[in-house]
């Protein structure tokens, strides 16, 4: 089984894991320096007092009688080396001359070395020691036992090193989140940028960098808006202009003779004119967020619109109550609902709305129909200004591929969102969601 090392997706991760694995290695770099510093040191002063303690202690074991001279060995007695009054266990001889023999064996023959003879052997077992073994003026046998071991790490050490790690880890995050905090709400506010509403401007405060870009990203929020708007009022003024000559020629037609070129052309001007009268509400659709926003009750907005279908003799039905009185802007929101249940009629015949709350506690008003629908790679593209769908929804209605626009335009200008979906059964349902 292999283990592919994967690179981590965000910039955040990516860091994080440079700055914690760069900052453990200098750690242990750090930590093994000091460690091989204080193993030197310990080993230097331990072969120093080992020598000099060895010298003594022989010398007063040698001075003191025979019968007293156990009653000296606990006081003798170290932590790596003890002795021992007998000819100690059996074991291996160790050659003094060999490169890995032990290095304390050095210390203890410059100690007693020249005054008595020594052996060494090397004693086999589950801890790895040696003895040293000599002989006292009187001929009494004595051992030196010893059991080479480093100086124990202090109990404080480890707390210190994680404690240290722990810092390195609560800085290498907050160092992280510094240094992408501002390129995630860059990336927030592009995503969420859109020339139609009002822009939402980035806090210019922080760093040189930071605010350079915030500062950039500001700037470009104002050219896209006086782009659009630019754009938007050469539309408007083409269509508003258009409509005088429009408006001639269709007096002029009507002075000409019947014929069936005096109908075409008649039909040809009042499609033109249609066409105008939408392009004119789609410019005004996007500048939608300027109408003054009041407070009306949706139920009531709903049932006087349905009714006003219904006195035309159209097939419109309401289901459904909120009970809530919200604070819109009325016209906009009329021209939303009435352009999605118009599309009902022209392609369905019939119209059904229903009102609510949605899962999310915002409000819920769809328009439905069972109508030949719209398939699943066209429902984006159909509110987009002037598409057309290419079956029945077609040029032929009399449509002008504003309709949707239109409506999606001033939903987000009322704080809301359009969406289409194809029905169960066959039909078309567009849902408007706006906030309670």
């Amino acid at each position: 089984m292999s283990f592919a090392l994967r690179w981590p997706r965000t910039l955040a991760s990516r860091l994080s894991l440079i700055f914690i694995v760069g900052l453990l290695l200098a750690h242990a770099l750090s930590f093994g320096a000091q460690y091989y510093e204080r193993y030197q040191s310990a080993k230097d002063t331990m072969l120093g007092n080992l020598q000099t303690d060895v010298s003594t202690s022989v010398a007063i074991l040698d001075r003191l009688p025979a019968s007293e001279r156990a009653g000296w060995l606990r006081q003798l007695e170290r932590r790596n080396y003890r002795y021992l009054l007998d000819e100690g266990t059996a074991g291996v001889p160790i050659d003094v001359s060999m490169a890995d023999a032990p290095i304390a064996i050095a210390s203890i023959k410059e100690a007693i070395g020249r005054d008595y003879p020594l052996s060494f052997s090397d004693i086999p077992g589950l801890v790895k020691h040696f003895q040293v073994h000599l002989k006292l003026a009187d001929g009494s046998p004595l051992t030196i036992d010893v059991r080479p071991s480093m100086v124990p790490l202090s109990p404080w050490l480890p707390a210190v090193l994680l404690g240290q790690l722990a810092l390195t880890l609560v800085c290498t995050l907050l160092a992280v989140r510094v240094a992408v905090g501002p390129l995630t709400r860059l990336a927030n506010a592009v995503g969420d940028l859109d020339p139609n509403n009002h822009p939402v401007l980035l806090s210019e405060k922080g760093p040189a960098e930071v605010a350079h870009a915030a500062k950039a990203f500001n700037a470009m929020q104002a050219r896209i808006a006086a782009y659009l708007k630019e754009r938007m009022h050469l539309l408007a003024a083409i269509s508003h202009d258009l409509q005088t000559p429009i408006t001639r020629m269709k007096l002029r037609a009507e002075f000409m003779h019947d014929s069936s070129e005096r109908e075409k052309l008649c039909n040809d001007l009042g499609e033109m004119e249609h066409l105008v009268r939408e392009g004119v509400a789609y410019a005004r659709s996007v500048h939608g967020a300027t109408e003054e926003s009041r407070r009306i009750d949706l139920d009531s907005f709903l049932d006087s619109l349905v009714f006003d279908y219904q006195d035309m003799g159209k097939s419109v039905a309401l289901n459904g109550k909120c009970g809530v009185v919200i604070n819109t802007r009325p016209q906009a929101l009329r021209r939303v609902v009435v352009n999605l249940t118009d599309n009902a009629l022209k392609f369905a015949g019939a119209a059904e709305l229903w009102v609510g709350k949605d899962t999310h506690g915002g409000l819920s008003i769809k328009v439905m129909d069972r109508g030949p629908g719209i398939s699943e790679q066209e429902l984006e593209r159909v509110m987009q200004p002037f598409y057309r769908v290419e079956n029945s929804r077609n040029r032929s209605t009399g449509g002008t591929g504003l309709g949707l626009a239109i409506a999606q335009q001033l939903a987000m200008a009322l704080g809301g969102q359009l969406i289409l979906s194809n029905r169960e059964g066959g039909g078309l349902c567009a849902e408007l969601k706006l906030n309670a």
